[in-house]
């Protein structure tokens, strides 16, 4: 009897690399598509499942954490990894040890860690002085109106006080641009919008530098930011929105005009 010898359908064959690709060669070498899977240290896991309870809000703020040697015993790992993973936490801002204190505890991140943390990110991504103050037209007069809405006294005081430390820094004071800054601090904190707070200080910040520069170099620059702190705080006392925010729009337009009387391109990028 002779047997036929079957043959294999081509749908069905398995095909070197390479083979039915137009302009391909036939190789026995192939090519990766993957890069191999790296395994994470052990104290990122540790880090993250500690994040994950922070975030979903099973551990809140000022909640005691275990002991060093009884989250290594619940995550089976060694000492000094659960002792990695809490520096990994803090250096985020998720926990703190308070002075004094053998353990840690749950904390919030405080506004200044999260805005340095987004100003280093817009430096490294060459954002322009122009681009932060686009931003900043879009979100400091809505802040003011808010805060014309929300203030307390004790809001007023601290935006007076600061206006009038501005007004009497003497001429070349390094600190005078962190008053100015401090000042956009109290009316975000008056606006009682976290997420207001967050964004802005950032932007502050960011602005900061290039500030310094342009405050003792354009004429009349500390006495227009003297009077529009002034005018927006009047707005403020009155609890008057729309001349708040009128009065915010003409002072963020201001910055504009004293970066080009000073000779600095709205497409310099910003500086730590």
């Amino acid at each position: 009897m002779v047997t036929k010898k079957k043959t294999i359908p081509e749908s069905t064959r398995p095909r070197r690399a390479g083979a039915g690709i137009a302009g391909a060669t036939e190789t026995t070498d192939t090519v990766a598509l993957f890069d191999p899977v790296e395994r994470a240290p052990a104290y990122t896991k540790v880090s993250s499942a500690i994040e994950h309870k922070i975030l979903s809000r099973a551990l809140r703020d000022g909640d005691v954490l275990p002991a060093e040697l009884e989250l290594a015993q619940q995550f089976r790992v060694h000492r000094s990894t659960v002792r990695e993973a809490l520096r990994q936490l803090e250096s985020a801002g998720l926990v703190a040890r308070p002075p004094g204190a053998k353990r840690m505890i749950v904390s919030r991140p405080e506004a200044a860690k999260v805005a340095s943390g987004m100003r280093h990110a817009l430096v490294l991504h060459e954002v322009s002085f122009v681009d932060v103050w686009e931003a900043m037209m879009v979100i400091e007069p809505e802040v003011a109106a808010l805060a014309a809405a929300r203030r307390t006294q004790a809001d007023l005081v601290a935006l007076t006080q600061t206006s009038e430390a501005f007004r009497d820094s003497p001429e070349g004071d390094p600190d005078a641009v962190n008053i100015v800054a401090t000042f956009f601090e109290q009316l975000g904190a008056a606006s009682r919008n976290q997420v207001l707070v967050l964004a802005k200080q950032s932007l502050a910040q960011a602005l900061a530098p290039s500030l310094a520069r342009m405050i003792d170099t354009v004429p009349q620059a500390r006495a227009r930011i003297t009077d529009a702190q002034k005018r927006i705080i009047v707005a403020v006392r009155d609890k008057n929105a729309d001349e708040a925010r009128k009065w915010m729009s003409k002072h963020v337009r201001d910055f504009k005009r004293g970066y080009e009387v000073a000779g600095i391109s709205p497409d310099t990028p910003i500086s730590v």
